[in-house]
């Protein structure tokens, strides 16, 4: 694995910080802002963003990939989220980086470079974090820039989306 496991487990807390950073500039008024009709909304994309990460994470810890379990899981864990209000948002993906280090905790070197096949595909379960969880947080992450700065939030920046701060460029 090119990262320890405690970068990696530090990559993914960092992405969750800079998501609360952004998530800190929602303005509560234009949470069901959608760029066209069939996107999702600032709040239902804040909402996917609570499950997404703990439910690839915890696929991958365990090793053993089941389609039909991890269909079961996401649309449990889907139906919680689309009832939560941006506060529990915020709560939820307040306690990840915690979870995150909880998952993996356990995880050798070894562990990272053993192989599982997902979706149709194999690669070993270090590279499955990357793609799976890593990727979707920093895709994600500048979904919701994108829709903070569509929906009247000029005064955000580079700062804003890479480094989870306020600053002037």
């Amino acid at each position: 694995m090119v990262l320890t496991k405690e970068e990696l487990i530090g990559t993914l807390q960092n992405e969750v910080r800079i998501l609360l950073h952004l998530i800190s500039k929602v303005d509560e008024s234009k949470l069901e802002y959608r760029p066209t009709a069939k996107q999702r909304s600032t709040l239902e994309l804040l909402q996917y963003l609570t499950i997404v990460g703990p439910i690839h994470l915890s696929a991958i810890v365990s090793g053993k990939f089941d389609m039909d379990a991890w269909s079961n899981t996401w649309r449990t864990n889907q139906a919680a989220a689309k009832q939560r209000d941006l506060q529990q948002v915020k709560d939820e993906i307040g306690r990840l980086p915690a979870l995150f280090a909880d998952l993996l905790a356990s995880c050798t070197d070894d562990d990272l470079r053993t192989k599982m096949e997902m979706f149709g595909s194999t690669a070993s379960r270090g590279l499955w974090i990357v793609r799976l969880v890593l990727c979707h947080y920093s895709a994600y992450r500048m979904q919701l820039f994108l829709y903070l700065k569509a929906s009247g939030g000029e005064e955000l920046n580079t700062l804003n989306l890479w480094a989870g701060m306020d600053g002037r460029m």
